[in-house]
């Protein structure tokens, strides 16, 4: 039987859990750089920023959404929408990702 597309786009949402920034060993969920996912017709959709609209690992971090959402099996293509309003601040992150970025020696 095939998932309702409220449970893809929880699927997504759990498989942008497994993406990790490149420079910190925090996923992109804790970060607070999805601003949202959709599923349509076999496309899924990722709302995503960046912590700086010239942040080096923009393209890192888009081919790493693409490879991992390209994982699961319903999933034909993959669109990217940068968004950048609004702009990212630390209030997005999660709890759990500012409790990560203070091992760093970084408060959030």
């Amino acid at each position: 039987m095939d998932e309702a597309p409220a449970d893809k786009e929880a699927a997504l949402r759990d498989a942008l859990g497994e993406v990790q920034d490149p420079e910190l060993p925090i996923s992109l969920l804790d970060l607070g750089l999805v601003y949202g996912v959709g599923f349509d017709g076999g496309t899924a959709r990722v709302d995503l920023t960046f912590t700086a609209t010239a942040c080096p690992c923009m393209d890192f971090i888009k081919q790493d959404v693409r490879d991992r959402i390209g994982l699961e099996p319903w999933v034909d293509a993959v669109e990217i929408n940068e968004v950048w309003d609004p702009p990212w601040t630390t209030a997005r992150m999660t709890d759990e990702g500012r409790r990560k970025l203070g091992r760093f020696g970084v408060s959030a």
